[in-house]
């Protein structure tokens, strides 16, 4: 999945033999690994002062660290990243195992909400982490487009695209809008609709009222202009499932508050487009571990994201986990990657 890097390519066969064997037993137990236990593990068998020798070499490379003096060793982050990086063994996905994935994701008489709803309560069980699945918004042309009553200073806003999917948006308004108004401005609206997106319908009503082509109730104005700005905050389709199996690794996770912190993050729109653009510079499943992450600094937590293709090699969406640095990595990028291919064909 990644390339190996320049440490991992001059590093020995017994340096990276015992690297693996301490990663791959940390990220089942976290508890410290040593050396008398890898003398066990090992093929072909090391004495276990040999092992303590590879393991001081790994520890001044920045590779391991001693939670205690006594103890055995723990990767560090960039100990993990070298292991995801080139010493990693990923999994397979069984064939009844793609099938139920395939058949989890079947767009047949679901909107694309329950559909991306699904993929990340799906990603997220099979991972055992929180799961996120990022769609861009769909700029389809739009058939019609109403407004309706909902309160003292709400109004329902109903999109009704080309491809029959519908969209409902709550806007605020000034009080009390008069049915009148409302009717006025959804009339205005769907008169200059026609093989148009809500982009495009956004720059017309704009270009219109400018040059005052058109006369409209004041009230019917403002409603068209709240109507039309809250569609275009949105960037896109944003999925968070599993968070609470974050909160399971509170202890491995450090503090309460920068798992605040981190939901906090991933539920903003500035987000979505780094994973958006993540995704646009990788042809398949990337994996970061701890504060190396661009999207997020925050130590203690991984990151494998995928981007969504259309079968022209379109960027469609991102699918990603997020978790604790332990990671069952060898289980989540097959996971991540099949469900990327499957979602990226469905949102096509």
């Amino acid at each position: 999945m990644m390339a190996r890097t320049d440490y991992l390519t001059r590093m020995d066969g017994r340096s990276a033999q015992v690297l693996k064997e301490i990663v791959e037993q940390y990220l089942q137990s976290g508890d410290p690994v040593g050396s008398r236990t890898l003398s066990q593990k090992l093929t072909p068998s090391l004495s276990p002062a040999t092992i303590r020798n590879v393991m001081a070499e790994l520890t001044r490379a920045g590779l391991l660290f001693s939670p205690h003096i006594s103890a055995g060793r723990v990767p560090t982050e960039k100990g993990v990243k070298l292991f995801v990086d080139g010493l990693l063994e990923f999994g397979r996905l069984t064939e009844n195992e793609q099938r139920i994935i395939a058949a989890r994701l079947s767009l047949e008489g679901r909107s694309y909400n329950d559909l991306m709803a699904d993929a990340s309560s799906l990603l997220a069980g099979l991972s055992k982490a929180a799961a996120v699945v990022l769609a861009p918004k769909n700029d389809v042309a739009i058939r019609h487009i109403e407004f309706v009553a909902y309160g003292p200073s709400r109004v329902l806003v109903i999109l009704v695209g080309a491809d029959g999917q519908v969209e409902n948006r709550i806007v605020e308004t000034p009080p009390d809008i008069p049915a009148s108004a409302l009717t006025e401005a959804s009339k205005y609206l769907n008169a200059r609709l026609g093989d148009v997106t809500i982009n495009g319908l956004r720059q017309r009503v704009k270009n219109e009222m400018q040059e005052c082509r058109q006369e409209l109730d004041q009230l019917a104005a403002q409603v068209i202009e709240a109507g039309l700005a809250y569609w275009d905050e949105g960037h896109g389709t944003l999925h968070l499932r599993g968070q609470a199996t974050l909160l399971d690794d509170i202890n491995e996770m450090a503090h309460l508050s920068s798992i605040r912190r981190l939901f906090e993050t991933l539920e903003t729109q500035e987000m979505m487009l780094k994973l958006l653009h993540s995704a646009q510079d990788s042809d398949g499943v990337r994996i970061y571990v701890g504060a190396e992450s661009e999207l997020f600094d925050l130590s203690g937590v991984s990151m494998v994201v995928a981007p969504a293709r259309s079968r022209n090699n379109r960027i469609v969406g991102a699918i990603g986990v997020i978790g604790p640095t332990r990671l069952n990595y060898g289980r989540v990028v097959p996971v991540v990657d099949y469900t990327a291919k499957i979602l990226g064909h469905i949102l096509d």
